[in-house]
């Protein structure tokens, strides 16, 4: 497993506006070859939103970068500040606390 942690600020857009996005978005990144799940996450105070990924392993991390629907976010006007970070999954703590480990697709 392999974990890709996204976050951004908004630019000229509300939550609201940025949720109705993530409404229509949520269909096509449940359609990622290799994504086992995926967290939306929304600090409002903050101005800061992202997502959390859970890939069955980097190699299908890597591939979803080279699409054209993490392009379009990547390159979305109103989102600012875009960091990714990936981390690998340490398996046997993980499974002691019940960490998501096995693909449900």
């Amino acid at each position: 497993m392999h974990i890709q942690i996204i976050n951004f600020h908004l630019k000229g857009m509300s939550p609201s506006e940025y949720g109705q996005i993530c409404d229509q978005l949520a269909p096509g990144f449940a359609e990622l070859p290799g994504l086992v799940g995926k967290y939306w996450l929304a600090d409002e105070g903050a101005n800061t939103f992202g997502g959390v990924y859970l890939w069955e392993d980097r190699e299908a991390m890597e591939r979803f970068t080279k699409t054209d629907l993490f392009r379009s976010v990547a390159t979305h006007p109103k989102l600012a500040d875009i960091a990714s970070r990936d981390f690998s999954v340490m398996e046997a703590p993980t499974r002691v606390t019940r960490g998501h480990l096995e693909a449900t697709v």
